[in-house]
Order: C-alpha cells, then structure tokens, then sequence
C-alpha cells in the first residue's frame, strides 16, 4: 500500500495501533499534541539521533526491520551511558515515495521490538516526506536516580579502565557487507554491458554467503545496548566514575573522557577484548585486527572507569574486561604494545562530518 493512501495520521494510527503503557512516569503517550510525562522524584536524562540513509545506513543490506530495532538501540544505550533508566522515546521519519506501508510496519516491528526488551514506551514523534531517502530521528527520554548519573567527566588519576563485550566487530561486519556489495554490484555492472538478461535475473537481490561470519552481521546489523551491564553494576554496587558507549570507537571515547576530565590514560593491547570472529576478518581483509578494535565504531559497547578499590568486584563481573588505568595529565594517553612499546593514543574514531569517513 502506497503511504500516501493513507496519510500521516492514518500512518501514524496504523504504526501504533496497540501501544501499551509499561512506566508510570508516562502519563499520557501518543494521540495528542504532546505526551504527558511525570518525574517527581528523578532527574531526567533526554538523548537524540538522527539517522541518515547512505550516512548511517544503507538499505542495500539494511533490513527495515534490523533498522527499526537499532534506531532505537543506539538512543537507550545513551541513556545507560549516563547510568540511568530508559523509560520513554519519540520518533520522527522522512519517508520517500518508494516505500511502502508495509516497509513502515517493518520498521517499526523492530522499534516496538527494541523497546519491549527494555520496558520503553513510545510516546510521539512526527512523519514527513522526503526526497533524498529516509531519515530517522528518535529522542529518548530516560530517569536517574540525584547523585547517580555519569558523566564524562569524573575520571581520576589511579582509576581502572574498563570496556564491556567485545571491541570491533561492528566494524568487521561493516566491511564484509561493504565488500560483498561492491563484488555484487560489479557483477551486475557487467551483466548489463553484456545485455546478459538471464544473469541479471539470477543474481536478483543483494545475497552472499556470510557463513562462519554471522556474529560480525548481527554486531553491525542488530545493535544491543547493554543494559545488562548497568544491572551487574548496580548489583555489585559499583558506581562508575565516568562513562560512554562506544559509537564511534573506543580510541575516540576514551580520549572525550580523559579531555573532559582531564586525565591521562594507559591502556594495554593484550587486554583489549576482540572476538575469534574479528580477527580472522581482520586477518582475511589484510587489517590490523588492534587497529580495528580501537577506532572500529557501533559497538555500543559501555566504556567506564571505577576506582581502584573496586579492582576485586570488577574481576568478578561477567563480560566486563578491565583494559587500563587513569593517570595524571602529564603523562599524556598512551597504548603499550604487546611487545612494551608505548604508542600516543589518537582519536580516530568515525566522525560524520568528515568527507571520505
């Protein structure tokens, strides 16, 4: 069904059809001008993105309902970043003519999935028309207990530095999936210089055979923000210093906390959490697997540092790797090798704005 058969109200109607409350905290939730939210007793935490396609995504290997479920993944884990409470999101799309209502209900499969998972009501947003493809903005809207929250900017010299899950392979599926679409589309391309009809219609739509590779597609495809980990931490009773999630790679985060709170850092390669998959990939693309797992982004991993006392209740935190340790401003942010050399550390994460990035 065409979209415009419908309209934006009718669209809208269609999409949240069914929508249940799950927070106290949301009064009032989608069918009216604004939602009605209430926070007697917390301190808000209120987070956006806006996803552009052929930026952020691309729809060539992107299923609409993977898509669906990260747009709203990559906005809760920065609200678990802050050491808060996803609790609510809004969303706005611009959508083209070339997609459907169908394409839409997809979409949004995946959003009810992401939120469902983590008890987070959707609330409101907005639909308009697009003419250079989609384009996705969600707001979230999340709580924290007064005296909770971290920020960026608490690190001190002597602190541990540690990293959740694994590092690089979002990164690694990105560039198998950029790969096998650049060897299709060169097989199409010459297909149609040989008018070869019958090639054209085998090679349908995007395929390829990602065996042995699945965890690196589901890493870069299907983001999880890791609530998980700000539960251990809370039952632990380990309140971190500072901390991120890592988005656009662990180098670039690490060196947005040691700026902010005005610290060094040293952190050791050996330590580095990468998964067997990772490697091989890096190792079949000819890549510096190190390289990959400092300034790959979309792990969504959580980056933190705690103080030194906590080094016992870290150890014994499952799927927490502590990879360094704070120090004073003076001796600057450093990686140490395998081998004991010392290397500056360098921010060079994704940056959007950068033309070839």
């Amino acid at each position: 069904m065409e979209i415009a058969e419908l309209g934006e109200f009718g669209l809208i109607n269609r999409l949240t059809n069914g929508l249940k409350i799950k927070n106290q905290s949301t009064v009032h939730g989608v069918g009216d001008d604004c939602a009605v939210l209430n926070y007697p007793d917390k301190q808000v935490l209120v987070t956006t993105d806006l996803l552009m396609e052929g930026v952020h995504f691309d729809l060539t290997y992107t299923d609409l309902r993977n898509l669906g479920y990260k747009a709203a993944m990559v906005n809760i884990s920065d609200v678990f970043a802050m050491n808060g409470t996803p609790r609510q999101i809004t969303v706005s799309m611009a959508v083209s003519k070339r997609f459907t209502v169908e394409d839409m209900e997809l979409f949004y499969e995946g959003l009810r999935a992401a939120c469902d998972k983590w008890d987070v009501d959707i609330v409101g947003g907005d639909t308009t028309s697009s003419f250079t493809g989609f384009a996705i903005s969600i707001t979230c809207i999340g709580e924290a207990e007064k005296g909770r929250i971290v920020y960026r900017n608490g690190a001190k010299d002597t602190d541990l530095i540690c990293v959740s899950g694994d590092l690089g392979a979002a990164y690694m599926g990105l560039q198998l999936l950029e790969r096998e679409k650049s060897v299709y589309y060169q097989q199409v391309n010459e297909a149609r210089k040989k008018g070869d009809r019958k090639a054209l219609e085998q090679l349908g739509h995007f395929q390829a055979d990602f065996a042995g590779k699945e965890y690196l597609l589901q890493r870069q495809l299907k983001a999880e923000a890791r609530g998980d980990i700000i539960r251990r931490l809370r039952e632990a009773d380990i309140l971190p210093t500072a901390m991120m999630d890592v988005s656009d790679g662990l180098s670039s985060e690490l060196m947005h906390i040691c700026k902010q709170s005005g610290v060094g850092c040293r952190i050791y390669e050996k330590n580095l959490p990468i998964d067997y998959q990772t490697a091989v990939m890096a190792e079949e693309l000819n890549m510096n697997v190190t390289t990959c797992a400092l300034n790959g982004g979309e792990d969504y991993e959580l980056l933190f540092t705690v103080p030194i006392g906590d080094h016992a209740k870290i150890e014994a935190l499952e799927d927490v790797k502590l990879i360094g340790h704070i120090t004073k401003p003076s001796l600057g942010s450093v990686l140490v090798s395998r081998d004991g050399n010392e290397f500056p550390l360098k921010a060079q994460g994704w940056n959007p704005l950068k033309q070839g990035d």
